[in-house]
């Protein structure tokens, strides 16, 4: 902690031991571990906020009001979660660990409804699941919800859904079966029915009850425009919606993403201490990693896209420390699908311990429709390296689209042109290339341009659809092959694999999401088909793709978790001599694995392991002789540990 910290906090420290005397009185040892963390985390809290609020007059008005919250949040945690916080503190790495095993699905489609998910546990146990993200199951607005990103209250579960009682017992019983919670936190933007937006509209010229962008003309609104990028240019051209407000004029606000979602306006420090508040109130339910939502757009600046300012780092280090000042045992993970290298900057212990990683899903994606590793090796050697005390979180498909987010300059290095190779993708995985097995659809297409992203699940994806309609057994069974091939990089590679759920029963697009008025423009619903008890019983049939697929991939999931060398996120990545093969070693010290990885349905054959004479092959079980050339069978997948003599 620097001097100017450590002045501030023995200058407000006293006020809030004041403000809070009698809850201190009856909990004095909770106040001694808050104020001890208090001082560990303070300067990694006042640091970043002074360089956003520190030019304004009442800063440390602000200050205090935060270090209320956090203190506030502290006496409210629950005891069992206290004790969680100091076994986290203990155990640092946990997330690390070869056990971790994470799934994502919707309350709803998946299980109906909170109640659902938790007679559920018996099957995520079955699984190994250790992880398991509800997608957003908050209050939202009836109709178009962006899927219930739209929040209307953080403190209140969708009714359809639950309450806010079922989700904390439903915490609580995860964690008991060693299944961490896992949910979105919303923190750009909320519903425009949110009370706060509420207020705005009913207050729009006080800053004390505003933390939204209103404008009451077009002025501000077309000078930020004039640098903006849109992001659903199809579905809604523009980052501005006019509003009526309570007087007799109307306001345009800024809205990102839909019109529905107001954009929140972090430049007062109302929003973020009313932010800061349902964080650790969704942490005092039991949630265990907070997934945060568009981070890099949560700070505007005229002039620049306001996409990814160092304002936003600073606000989620801020955010960052109150979390290890009042609720330690949680976790940050970000989603940023942008340039590989604008992933690589949120990644950070200070920041957000987790990332998602959509480069390797989207070269994973590449990889099986040209059946070459050379961008997804490339890629992985410049941008899969991240700091200590950090972890990837892989995965194959997710809730959202698949956007060809690979760097350009390792493309051309390649002597892949970017721009045309986007257009070959997108016509792959849309069908509309000859010979692909693939069966998506676009999203957010651009005619003029051929740009957009790709939506199905990873079965349609992968072939099944096309096999099952159109052709044969030989088809279905390499189509799961693709599948089983792409999770078993996601399981070895280094981080924490994500499976989402139905993934691992091979389920197909839904159409019939074009006759809902409320989803029929947004493509990424045929990816989100619903779970029903038919087709989880199918599991059990060793005859069906799904009791297929489900079967093996469960057997390496279980395998991965006696694995020691899979923990960490270490990687070395090789060149097999063979770019059909995708090869990388993991190596802890204490032992060592090397993945082979063919992405064609061809055999192929790599010398690469002459180093040694004998390993012994996970997966099937055997051994194989280095003397001479390995070879891969179609999609074979190869965990080889060497045989020491």
């Amino acid at each position: 902690m620097n001097g100017d910290a450590a002045k501030s906090l023995s200058r407000l420290l006293p006020r809030i031991e004041t403000t809070f005397a009698d809850l201190i009185a009856i909990d004095s040892r909770g106040w001694d571990a808050f104020t001890i963390r208090l001082h560990t985390h303070f300067g990694a809290l006042f640091d970043p906020l002074r360089a956003v609020y520190g030019d304004r007059y009442d800063f440390f008005f602000h200050l205090e009001r935060f270090l209320e919250v956090a203190a506030r949040s502290w006496f409210d945690r629950p005891y069992e979660l206290r004790a969680l916080d100091s076994d986290r503190e203990t155990e640092p790495d946990w997330f690390h660990s070869n056990r971790m095993m994470g799934g994502v699905c919707y309350v709803d489609l998946f299980a109906g409804n909170l109640e659902g998910v938790r007679t559920h546990i018996p099957y995520f146990k079955e699984l190994g699941l250790t992880y398991l993200h509800l997608m957003p199951l908050f209050r939202a607005p009836e109709g178009n919800s962006d899927g219930g990103y739209a929040v209307s209250s953080y403190r209140e579960v969708n009714p359809s859904l639950g309450t806010m009682k079922e989700l904390r017992t439903l915490a609580t019983e995860l964690r008991a079966e060693g299944i961490s919670l896992v949910l979105d936190f919303v923190f750009n933007h909320t519903s425009d029915e949110h009370p706060w937006a509420l207020e705005a509209r009913q207050f729009p010229d006080e800053e004390d009850r505003n933390c939204f962008f209103l404008f009451p003309d077009r002025t501000m609104p077309d000078a930020y425009t004039a640098t903006l990028r849109e992001i659903f240019p199809d579905q809604r051209p523009g980052s501005f919606t006019w509003v009526q407000d309570a007087g007799t004029n109307g306001r345009w606000v800024w809205t990102t993403f839909h019109s529905f979602q107001w954009d929140l306006n972090y430049a007062n420090p109302l929003t973020f201490e009313r932010m800061a508040a349902e964080m650790l109130f969704l942490a005092n339910q039991g949630v265990e990693i907070l997934r945060l939502d568009a981070v890099a757009f949560v700070w505007k600046r005229l002039g620049t896209v306001c996409e990814s300012l160092p304002e936003a780092h600073e606000l989620v280090r801020a955010f960052n420390a109150m979390a290890r000042i009042a609720a330690p045992a949680m976790l940050f993970k970000s989603e940023a699908i942008v340039h590989p290298a604008e992933v690589a900057t949120y990644i950070d212990p200070a920041e957000c311990q987790l990332s998602y990683n959509p480069l390797l899903m989207a070269l994973l994606w590449e990889s099986l429709a040209t059946r070459n590793t050379q961008l997804l090796r490339r890629s992985m050697e410049h941008w899969f390296a991240i700091p200590e005390g950090c972890a990837w979180v892989n995965y194959v498909r997710s809730h959202d689209d698949i956007g060809w987010t690979f760097d350009d300059a390792d493309a051309g290095s390649l002597g892949i042109n970017g721009y045309d190779h986007r257009r070959f993708l997108n016509a792959f995985y849309t069908g509309r290339f000859d010979g692909t097995f693939a069966r998506g659809l676009p999203f957010q297409e651009n005619p003029k341009t051929g740009d957009c992203r790709i939506s199905g699940t990873a079965a349609s994806l992968a072939g099944l659809e096309k096999a099952l309609n159109e052709e044969g057994a030989t088809e279905v069974e390499r189509a799961l092959k693709r599948v089983l091939m792409m999770y078993s990089v996601a399981l070895s590679i280094g981080g924490i694999p994500l499976l989402y759920l139905g993934d691992e029963l091979a389920m197909l697009n839904d159409y019939s999401f074009a006759s809902d008025p409320a989803k029929a423009e947004d493509s990424r619903w045929v990816h989100r088909p619903r779970l029903d008890s038919v087709r989880l019983d199918s599991r059990n049939d060793p005859d069906s793709p799904a009791g297929t697929l489900f079967a093996q991939l469960r057997r390496m999931i279980l395998l991965r978790k006696t694995e020691p060398v899979l923990a960490g996120s270490q990687t070395e990545f090789l060149n097999a001599g063979n770019d059909h093969i995708f090869a990388y070693r993991r190596d802890r010290g204490d032992g060592e694995l090397i993945a082979l990885v063919n992405v064609t349905e061809q055999q192929q054959t790599t010398s690469l392991l002459n180093t040694h004479e004998f390993w012994f092959e996970l997966i099937s079980g055997g051994t194989v002789t280095a003397s001479g050339s390995v070879v891969l069978e179609p999609y074979q997948v190869m965990w080889l540990q060497p045989i020491r003599q």
